[in-house]
C-alpha cells in the first residue's frame, strides 16, 4: 500500500471520534457516566473480535470496520472520563488532575508498540519486486501469515477489556449532580473563544500526535536506514518517554502555570521538528523520538482549559473536544500525501511542525477566557475580578 492507504487506518479509528462524540454525550446525559464506561468498554471488546474473522478474509476494509469499531468505543470511554475527572475537584487544579489521571495512559502506550513489534510484525520483510515474483501460492500463504499475526494479540485485548467491564459492574462510582440546566447540544457553546481555541489546538495535537507515531518506522528507515525492528523499539522507548513525560509534567505543574508550560513545550518540539526536517541520519530519528516527552502534557492540559468555567456547558464543550480528534485522521493523510508526492517522507513532518505552533498560540494566549463587559462589571461590583492565566 501508498503511504495515503495506509494512512486510511487512523481515517477509520479518529472518523469514529468525530461522528460518535456527541451521540456519546446525549448517553451520558440521559443516563449515568458509569452506563457510558460500560457501553465504550463493551464496544471496544466488539471491534477487537472482529480483527480475527478480518485476518481470515483478509480484506483491508473489514479491518477498517473494526477499528471504527473500537474507535467508537474509546470515544465513549474518552467523553465521559475526560470531563468526569475534571469536575472531582477544584477547578484551580483541574488540569494537573486530568494530567495525572491520563499520566496512567502511557502504561498502556508503551506496551502497544512493544507488543506489536514482538507478536504482529514478523520482521519477514520484502521488496515490491520480491512480492511480484513469487507464485500465487507462495504470496497467499505469506499474506496469510502476516495477517494471522493479529488474531491472538487482538482476542487477548478483547478479553482483557471485558474483564475490565466486569470490574466497573461491581464497582460503586460517585454520581456528579450537575444542577437542574440540561445541556443543548448547539453551536452557540463556542461564544466561548477559549473553547473555539481548544477544539482547534486538539485537533493539531491528535494530527500531530498520530502523524509523528504513524509514520515514525517509515520515517526511520528513509533518513536513517533503521532496520523495522529497531525502530519499533525506540518508538517503544519514545512512548515510554511520553508516559514519563506525563508525570514530570503534573509535577511541573505545582510550580509553572500549565498554559505557561504547554507553551514551553510546545515550542521544544517545534524545535526537535525543524532538527527532524533539516538533517539526516540517527540525529533526526532521535529528535523526532525525544518529541512525544513534550507533547504529553498536551491533551489533557488543552482540554481542561478548553472546557474551564463552562458550567453546564461542559458537556458540550467536552463533546466538541473530543470530536476534534478527528485531526488524528486528516493530518497524517496530508502527511502522506505529501510523502507520495515529493517522495520524502522527511518533507511530511512539516506537518506536524506546523501543528504545534497552532498549540504554542494556544497556550501563550488563546486559552484566555474572555468575558462581556456587562460580565466584567458584575463581577467588579462584587469584587470578584479574576485573573485568568
Amino acid at each position: 500500500m501508498s503511504d495515503t492507504q495506509s494512512s486510511f487506518i487512523d481515517i477509520a479509528i479518529y472518523l469514529a471520534y468525530f461522528t460518535i462524540a456527541i451521540p456519546a454525550g446525549l448517553f451520558v446525559q440521559k443516563y449515568s457516566y458509569k452506563k457510558g464506561i460500560l457501553f465504550g468498554l463493551s464496544m471496544y471488546a466488539f471491534g477487537a473480535l472482529l480483527f480475527i474473522p478480518a485476518a481470515m478474509v483478509r480484506e483491508y476494509y473489514f479491518f477498517l470496520v473494526a477499528l471504527f469499531i473500537m474507535g467508537s468505543g474509546a470515544t465513549f470511554l474518552e467523553t465521559v472520563a475526560n470531563p468526569y475527572v475534571t469536575i472531582l475537584g477544584s477547578r484551580e487544579t483541574s488540569e494537573q488532575r486530568l494530567n495525572f489521571a491520563q499520566s496512567f495512559n502511557g502504561l498502556g502506550a508503551v506496551l502497544a508498540p512493544l507488543l506489536g513489534s514482538r507478536f504482529i510484525l514478523s520482521g519477514i520483510e520484502h521488496t515490491k519486486g520480491e512480492l511480484e515474483k513469487m507464485s500465487s501460492g507462495d504470496l497467499a500463504k505469506y499474506l496469510d501469515f502476516e495477517s494471522s499475526a493479529v488474531k491472538m494479540p487482538y482476542l487477548v485485548m478483547a478479553v482483557v477489556v471485558i474483564l475490565v467491564a466486569l470490574l466497573f459492574v461491581v464497582t460503586k462510582l460517585p454520581e456528579v449532580t450537575e444542577g437542574a440546566h440540561t445541556t443543548k447540544f448547539s453551536l452557540s457553546v463556542f461564544k466561548n473563544s477559549h473553547l473555539k481555541w481548544a477544539v482547534i489546538a486538539e485537533f493539531c495535537y491528535v494530527g500531530a500526535q498520530v502523524g509523528v507515531g504513524s509514520f515514525f518506522i517509515r520515517y526511520s528507515k528513509f533518513v536513517a536506514a533503521f532496520a523495522e525492528h529497531n525502530a519499533a523499539d525506540l518508538w517503544t522507548l519514545a512512548v515510554g518517554g511520553f508516559m514519563v513525560g506525563r508525570f514530570v509534567g503534573t509535577f511541573f505543574m505545582n510550580y509553572i502555570k500549565p498554559a505557561k508550560l504547554l507553551s514551553l513545550y510546545a515550542a521544544i518540539n517545534i524545535l526537535l521538528l525543524v532538527v527532524a526536517l533539516t538533517v539526516k541520519g540517527p540525529i533526526a530519528v532521535y529528535a523526532a523520538a525525544i518529541t512525544p516527552f513534550f507533547m504529553s502534557i498536551m491533551f489533557p492540559t488543552i482540554f481542561a482549559l478548553g472546557i474551564k468555567d463552562l458550567g453546564a456547558d461542559a458537556k458540550i464543550g467536552s463533546s466538541f473536544l473530543i470530536m476534534s480528534i478527528i485531526g488524528g485522521a486528516f493530518i497524517p493523510v496530508i502527511m502522506g500525501y505529501i510523502s507520495d508526492k515529493t517522495g520524502s517522507m522527511q518533507n511530511a513532518y512539516i506537518v506536524p511542525l506546523v501543528c504545534f505552533a497552532i498549540i504554542l498560540y494556544f497556550g501563550f494566549k488563546g486559552h484566555k477566557i474572555k468575558m462581556s463587559d456587562a460580565e466584567y462589571t458584575d463581577l467588579q461590583t462584587a469584587g470578584k475580578v479574576p485573573t485568568f492565566e
